[in-house]
């Protein structure tokens, strides 16, 4: 946007509205901060002086009042900010919440608070924006988006390799890897921490502000009610706070299934997740809300792909 958009002097009343619906709009720490850093991607020098541990409120506040003391330059990311949150519609990490429906609530009304004065400003920012930074724009989502697929595609066919090996400790070794890299491709923070004999492989992640630990096996049979009995064990050893991912990509027995139905600290993945991730059918941190969404209504540690999928899931 032009000299136009930038005659303007934005309404301190709007800044408000600006630190209201960006403490609003998400409810975790890790949405909001990633939201932030996305948006000031090219002001860098904003980013450093934000202080992501404090709450999402201070956090706000501050930014609004960097933006604020020095209008001028950041004019154009001002208005980018207020525009976007002004366009939003859902939010997706509200919804994840079990006060979800106050919350989507609040956030709806800052949204609405915010839109109410974005909409004095848009149509002076919509005459002078530059028609070649959005076919960029455009040009550069597509190009993320091809690579985040062909990431995707890579891994399913070192995913489909891995089950025609012969060699489980190799298989084992491999699908360390394999869960590391898939799981930082959605930033979810893969820690190994180490590799045991065969299949076993140990380790952990964060996946919307919570600590998970996580076991995967590849064995030619399902995984019974022991090794979830000693992975249940392991987690409440680490702290009540702690939740676990168990990974089988044979999947799980039907009495073991059947003993955490009632109460879990753990969500299953099995193979038909993985295929399902990989083809893109449904994001990884999607289906890891879903099953989480699920642990914690019914006290299921399963949820298969397919349910999710039906108009019930």
């Amino acid at each position: 946007m032009q000299q136009g958009a930038r005659a303007k002097t934005i309404n301190p009343t709007a800044y408000n509205a600006l630190a209201d619906a960006l403490t609003a709009i998400h409810w975790n720490k890790s949405p909001f901060e990633r939201y932030l850093r996305g948006m000031l991607r090219n002001h860098s020098e904003l980013v450093a002086q934000l202080n992501f541990s404090a709450t999402k409120r201070e956090t706000s506040g501050l930014l609004v009042d960097l933006l604020r003391a020095n209008e001028v330059r950041y004019v154009d990311v001002t208005l980018e900010l207020m525009l976007d949150i002004a366009d939003m519609e859902r939010f997706p990490n509200l919804e994840q919440q079990v006060d979800r429906a106050d919350m989507v609530a609040r956030a709806e009304a800052t949204v609405g608070e915010l839109r109410r004065w974005t909409a004095k400003l848009r149509e002076s920012v919509d005459e002078h924006k530059d028609h070649g930074a959005v076919i960029a724009a455009t040009a550069q989502e597509a190009e993320s988006a091809r690579l985040f697929a062909e990431d995707h595609e890579a891994l399913k066919e070192r995913f489909l390799q891995m089950h025609t090996s012969d060699n489980p400790h190799q298989r084992g070794t491999d699908f360390e890897g394999f869960i590391n890299e898939l799981f930082a491709l959605y930033d979810l923070e893969p820690q190994a921490a180490y590799a045991m004999e065969h299949e076993q492989i140990d380790g952990a992640f964060v996946f919307d502000t919570d600590h998970y630990v996580l076991e995967a096996k590849w064995w030619k049979k399902s995984i019974g009610r022991p090794l979830l009995d000693v992975f249940k064990a392991n987690i409440e050893r680490k702290g009540k706070n702690t939740l676990g991912l168990y990974i089988s990509v044979t999947g799980f027995s039907s009495d073991a299934l059947k003993v955490y139905s009632y109460s879990t600290p753990f969500i299953t993945m099995d193979g038909s997740d993985f295929m399902a991730v990989l083809e893109q059918r449904i994001r990884l941190d999607d289906l890891l809300a879903h099953k989480k969404r699920h642990a914690s209504r019914t006290g299921h540690c399963y949820l298969p792909v397919s349910e999710i999928f039906s108009p019930a899931g």
